[in-house]
C-alpha cells in the first residue's frame, strides 16, 4: 500500500500537473482591449410608484351652537327678574299692593331661530383640511441597451452608463487546437 505522506515524490507529482497545464494555457491565450464601435443606444426604462400625501383646503359653513348654551339671554333675563320681583315684595310689603305687568305675565324663555330657548345657531364659515394617500408612477433609466461592431460582428449588452460613440471590449485569443 502506498504512503499518503505530503513529501511523498508520487503526491508532489501530482499537485504539480494541474499547475503546469494552467501555465500552458496561460502561455497561449492573449488578452488585450480594444475599442468597438457604437451603432445604437436605447435607454432602459422601469416604473417606480412614490407615495405621497395630497393635501386641501375648503371653507364650509355649518351651523355653530350644536347644543351649547347661551348664557347671556338667559342670564340678563334672571337679572331683569329677580329686580322685579323684588320691586313686587318691595309693594307688597308697602300700603298699597302694585302688580307689575312685567312680574303678573306667564314666565316664557326667548326662543332662538331653531325654536329652542336658550341656545343659538348661526352658519358659520370654517376651513377644513382634507388629506389623501396618493401614488405618483416615475420613470428612471436603469441602464442602457447598446449594440456595437467589432471586426464585423455585431453585439449587445447591456450598460450602467451610456458608452457614447465606442465602447471597450476585452479580447482573447485562444489557439484552436491542432
Amino acid at each position: 500500500m502506498r504512503s499518503l505522506d505530503p513529501r511523498s515524490p508520487s503526491i508532489n507529482r501530482l499537485a504539480l500537473v494541474p499547475l503546469l497545464a494552467t501555465a500552458a494555457v496561460a502561455a497561449h491565450a492573449q488578452t488585450f482591449l480594444d475599442n468597438a464601435r457604437v451603432t445604437s443606444v436605447d435607454p432602459q426604462y422601469d416604473n417606480v410608484r412614490v407615495p405621497r400625501q395630497e393635501c386641501s383646503n375648503r371653507l364650509i359653513t355649518e351651523p355653530r351652537g350644536n347644543g351649547e348654551r347661551e348664557y347671556g339671554g338667559p342670564s340678563f333675563g334672571g337679572v331683569v327678574g329677580a329686580l322685579i320681583g323684588t320691586r313686587s315684595v318691595v309693594a307688597a310689603v308697602g300700603k298699597r299692593p302694585r302688580r307689575s305687568a312685567l312680574s303678573s305675565a306667564p314666565s316664557r324663555a326667548p326662543t332662538s331661530p331653531t325654536g329652542t330657548a336658550g341656545t343659538r345657531r348661526s352658519r358659520v364659515p370654517r376651513e377644513v383640511t382634507t388629506r389623501r394617500d396618493v401614488e405618483d408612477a416615475q420613470t428612471h433609466v436603469v441602464g442602457y441597451q447598446a449594440t456595437y461592431d467589432y471586426r464585423g460582428q455585431r453585439f449587445t449588452t447591456l450598460m450602467h452608463d451610456n458608452p457614447g460613440p465606442y465602447v471597450q471590449v476585452r479580447v482573447s485569443v485562444d489557439p484552436v487546437g491542432r
